[in-house]
C-alpha cells in the first residue's frame, strides 16, 4: 500500500470536514458554554439544576408563628413564555397545627435578570404557580396555601441561577457584560456584549 500526500488544501478540506461530523456527533450539553465569536454564553440545564441545588435548602420564619422551608428543587424551562420554574418540597411548620409538619409541592415560575455588581443571573418577581399541601382541608388549607406561596416567593426572589467569575468575562483585554437573557427549552443564553 502506497501512501500519498495530500495537498495543503485537501488537508484543510479533510481537517474541516472531521471538525464538522465531531461537532455534528457533540451531544447539547457539549454546547454549554462562552462562544465568543457568536457573542453568547449557553448554561445547560444540568448546570443550572446543579447550582440551584447547592443553595438549598432555603426556610423563613412567617409571621413569627410559622416555619416554612424549601428543599429539594427541581428546575425546569419554558422557551414560550421565556421563564425559569422551580418546583420543590414544601414544608410548614407551627405550634398551632395540629399535624406539624405540614408537607407539600409548590412550583414557582420567574422572570430572570442579571445582576452586574454581584455577575449573577438571577430569579426575578417568582410567582407560584401551584401549591398543593397534604392532609389538610378547608379553610386551614387555604390559609396555608397564601402563606406557603408567599413565604416560597420570598424565598426565590433574587436566588442566583448562575455566577460569573470576573476571568469567564475577560477575553484578552476585552471585559462582556451580560446583555439579553434568552430561556430555551434545554438552556439559558445570555448575549456577551
Amino acid at each position: 500500500m502506497q501512501i500519498r500526500s495530500l495537498p495543503f488544501t485537501s488537508r484543510r478540506w479533510m481537517l474541516r470536514a472531521l471538525l464538522a461530523a465531531a461537532a455534528l456527533q457533540a451531544p447539547l450539553s457539549a454546547l454549554a458554554g462562552f462562544n465568543f465569536f457568536t457573542s453568547e454564553y449557553t448554561a445547560t440545564r444540568d448546570e443550572l439544576q446543579a447550582q440551584i441545588t447547592r443553595r438549598f435548602p432555603l426556610a423563613e420564619r412567617y409571621a413569627e408563628i410559622f416555619m416554612v422551608g424549601l428543599r429539594d428543587p427541581q428546575l425546569s424551562l419554558d422557551a414560550r413564555s421565556n421563564r425559569a420554574a422551580i418546583t420543590a418540597t414544601l414544608t410548614i411548620a407551627s405550634p398551632l397545627l395540629a399535624a406539624s409538619p405540614v408537607q407539600g409541592v409548590v412550583s414557582v415560575s420567574s422572570a430572570l435578570r442579571y445582576d452586574p455588581a454581584a455577575r449573577a443571573l438571577r430569579l426575578d418577581q417568582p410567582k407560584a404557580e401551584r401549591l398543593e399541601l397534604q392532609g389538610v382541608q378547608g379553610r386551614d388549607a387555604e390559609r396555608l396555601q397564601k402563606i406557603g406561596a408567599l413565604v416560597a416567593q420570598e424565598l426565590l426572589q433574587g436566588q442566583v441561577l448562575r455566577s460569573f467569575t470576573a476571568d469567564e468575562l475577560t477575553v484578552g483585554r476585552k471585559t462582556y457584560e451580560i446583555g439579553d437573557i434568552t430561556v430555551q427549552d434545554d438552556g439559558i443564553k445570555v448575549q456577551l456584549k
